[in-house]
Formats: structure tokens, sequence, C-alpha cells
């Protein structure tokens, strides 16, 4: 009887070793799968000019919110509950340790160093970031001063890699491919085509890969054509500040907003509320997976 009970024992445990190994073999699989586009070789500038813009477009794009006021990287720990532990790598360690190509890949294409897709970086964030932009955020990071932290090794979870195996969970290079390019023709209206550039590549963080709302899983996030109900002062206090009109607690844009959006120009503000505002006149798309409640 004991004979049996052991070799029981051992028959279920090799039956969870062997579900588990399964979950992380099938999990790893699909974090290869990746398609890597073109090398990125465009010049990378390093005048004062160019590290500047590049610094600029690091606040505005919210590298500094996620890896830390001085890039140190940032452990989120156990605050959010996927996956199992988030941590945002130091950055200008890694820019130190990362041609320009292998950054590339990780700001826009949503892939890591070693080739496998990234599953916390918000890469379709930076997708329609131009290759000038992008090349002076890279700049940018190559010279910024290294802090040193002690920083743990991040955890996707066995519930998170089972996510990925069902298929119920898509990857950052998943994402990042399914940004919708920029329309607006910018020799016919380049106010409204600079907004869309800034829309594609700061708001649809949050609000949707087309900016038009994001419902997939709460906190739902609105249309932000919604801008053309409020007047363009409102919208600057709003943007910089992060509060609504009437002193109105916008939670998460409270957080988000005064640590990206208090430097951008006139100008930039006047682009953006331009094409926000246009918006109004667009339906939204409909079954688009980010809007899955819009058929």
């Amino acid at each position: 009887m004991i004979r049996i009970k052991i070799i029981a024992v051992a028959v279920i445990v090799s039956i969870v070793t062997l579900g588990f190994g399964g979950v992380y073999v099938l999990s790893e699989a699909r974090f290869r799968d990746v398609t890597l586009e073109a090398k990125f070789d465009h010049p990378i500038s390093t005048d004062a000019a160019s590290i500047e813009h590049g610094r600029h477009i690091a606040r505005t794009r919210g590298c500094f919110g996620c890896h830390g006021q001085q890039l140190e990287g940032q452990d989120f720990g156990k605050q959010w509950d996927w996956p199992e532990r988030a941590v945002a790598p130091n950055l200008a360690v890694y820019a130190r340790d990362h041609d320009a190509a292998t950054m590339e890949a990780a700001v826009r294409q949503g892939i890591g160093a070693d080739g496998q897709a990234l599953v916390s970086m918000p890469s379709f964030n930076f997708a329609r970031l131009s290759d000038e932009d992008t090349a002076a955020l890279i700049a940018f990071l190559k010279s910024a001063p290294v802090v040193e932290s002690d920083l743990p090794k991040p955890e996707l979870g066995w519930a998170v890699r089972w996510m990925f195996v069902t298929g119920n969970e898509k990857h950052m290079a998943w994402w990042a491919d399914r940004v919708p390019p920029l329309r607006v023709n910018a020799e016919a209206e380049p106010r409204l085509a600079r907004g869309e550039y800034m829309a594609l590549t700061m708001c649809n963080e949050c609000h949707g890969l087309d900016v038009r709302g994001f419902t997939l899983w709460e906190p739902y996030l609105p249309d932000l054509a919604m801008v053309a109900a409020i007047s363009r002062q409102d919208f600057e206090t709003l943007i910089k500040t992060g509060i609504g009109i009437g002193g109105r607690d916008l939670e998460l844009m409270g957080l988000v907003a005064p640590d990206r959006f208090p430097e951008l120009s006139d100008q930039e503000i006047d682009d953006l509320y331009a094409y926000l505002s246009s918006l109004i006149n667009e339906p939204p798309a409909e079954g688009v997976f980010w809007r899955p409640d819009i058929q």
C-alpha cells in the first residue's frame, strides 16, 4: 500500500512538472514568434540640440515615468497584479550596453535584446515615432548619466504565461504591429498632421491605438474626440495638470499628465488640440480589438 501511494505521488508530481514545463516551453515559443524589421541604421547625432530634442521626446512620451526620474530603473514590486513583478530596466545602462538597432527594436517594435517579444514595455506608443525622433531619443539615452540602482529580475508568473499560451494575452510586438498608420496629409494639413503624430505617439498608450477610446479592460478610457467639447485653454490646463474642468479628478490622467506634458510648447498643444478636436467629425472604427464593445 505504501509503495502504491509513493508511485501515485510520483505520478502526480511528474504530471504537474510536465504541465508547468509545457506552459513554460509554449509561452517561450509565443515570445519568440516575432519578425524583426530591417535593422535601424538612421544616423545618431550627438550634438546638443539633438540630445535636448531626445530628452523632450523621452519626457513627453513617458520614459521617465516608468524608468525613473534619473532613468535608473524602477521596481513596481507587487503593486501590479500583472505580470507577477514588473521591473523597468535602468535605461542609461541599457543604452550603453546595446547598439542603436537593438534599442530601436525594443522601443518601436517591442522586441528585446534577446530577440524575444517584450511584455510590459508599451512599444505601441512608440511604433509611429519617426526615424529622426527615434534617433534623437537614442542619442539622449546614450548621453544620460548612469545612476546605479539595485533592481530585481522581472517575473512573469505562471498565470500570465498561461494567458499567453491560450492566446488570451498578446505580447508588445503584436500590439506594436497593430497601431494604425498615420493618415493625415502633411502637405495639405500640416497642423493636423503634426497633431496626429503627437496623438499616436503620446496618447494611444492609454486611449486606444487610435485614441478613440479603450474598453478592452478596466479602467475604460474615453474617446479623445471629446476634446472638441472643451476650450483650448481648458485643454491646456487638463493636459498639463491632469485636472478636469471644475477641478474634476481624472485619476490616471492626474498621474500621467504632470510628469509628461507641462513642457509641451504652445504650438504642440495647439496642434494636438486641433487634431483631437477634428475627430468629432469621424465615427470611431468598429471591430477593433481594443474596443470590443463597439461593433
